[in-house]
């Protein structure tokens, strides 16, 4: 008998739906900067902050591989286990349609506590709003 997993892996597309390192926001300045002169959306499961980046002071978007997403999740949304079950299943749902979004943003999300029993298909349905508005 073999160990093989009862779920086949999925495929990877060779790297064409990553959600790597140059697609996360790392550094708390860039937080600071969507935050300070971004816009905000809001819906029951998260609250999200889109800052749009203009090549100097020209008014056309900079050129870059895609957006930039970071996640803030306050303590008071629950254990470490709660918060990173809400960002695992966040991420997920924003890496299949990274390439539907305008690579020149950046995206703060703040998950609220009603995201970690939210229905994947009404959870689904909010980040499709939100990435309507995001479209470049």
């Amino acid at each position: 008998m073999t160990n093989a997993p009862s779920v086949p892996p999925t495929p990877t597309n060779n790297g064409e739906n990553r959600f790597s390192k140059n697609s996360r926001l790392l550094k708390s300045a860039d937080f600071r900067k969507v935050y300070d002169n971004g816009s905000r959306f809001s819906c029951p499961y998260f609250v999200a902050f889109l800052f749009r980046h203009t090549s100097g002071t020209a008014p056309e978007p900079v050129q870059r591989d895609g957006p930039r997403i970071g996640f803030t999740i306050p303590r008071a949304v629950g254990k470490a286990v709660i918060r990173n079950r809400i960002r695992r299943r966040i991420r997920e749902q924003l890496r299949v349609r990274l390439r539907q979004i305008d690579p020149s943003l950046d995206i703060v999300l703040n998950p609220r506590r009603a995201a970690a029993e939210a229905p994947l298909a009404e959870l689904t349905r909010q980040l499709e709003r939100l990435i309507e508005r995001c479209r470049g």
